[in-house]
């Protein structure tokens, strides 16, 4: 009798030298993207594309900053506390199109997120927590010229990935 085969978990993908740079740029454009993002909703009066584009802002992601940005100023709002990343792992990497690409799955913490009243520095009592807890979502990058021409990662996305 032959013994049967042991089952293995999961196989993490082995990445290139080049993937692995290109997912250790993007973790920390992650970083530079989101702090930009948090600063400017926690002062959102005058903020501007280009200070959040530096960064590292861009696509669906930076125009959902601005449109966040309007609306705080509009109402007389702004965002206290900070999320945090508490993981960052790379699910996918594609170096080979006109536009690289790497998803990171993430897990981010907004316990401590809150909108307030610019006026009096209260929370907003409906919907006071912006971050909404732990959270998990899929961070889209693409590498490309920036305004100046230079090529960087951009995040250009975030969708809900379930619990973390």
């Amino acid at each position: 009798m032959s013994p049967s085969p042991t089952p293995s978990g999961p196989s993490t993908p082995g990445w290139t030298a080049e993937e692995q740079a290109a997912i250790t740029a993007a973790k920390a454009r992650y970083l530079a993207a989101r702090a930009a993002a948090g600063k400017a909703l926690e002062k959102p009066e005058g903020v501007r594309s280009p200070v959040l584009e530096a960064a590292g802002n861009g696509g669906a992601w930076l125009q959902s900053i601005l449109e966040r940005l309007d609306f705080f100023t509009r109402n007389g709002l702004y965002q206290s506390g900070t999320s945090r990343i508490i993981s960052t792992e790379p699910s996918s990497v594609d170096l080979n199109t006109e536009q690289p690409t790497v998803i990171l799955k993430s897990c981010i913490d907004g316990t401590g997120v809150q909108m307030r009243y610019r006026a009096t520095g209260k929370p907003v009592p409906v919907a006071s927590t912006v971050g909404g807890g732990k959270h998990g979502v899929n961070a889209r990058f693409v590498y490309a010229a920036n305004a100046a021409g230079k090529k960087m990662w951009f995040l250009i996305e975030e969708k809900a990935a379930g619990a973390c």
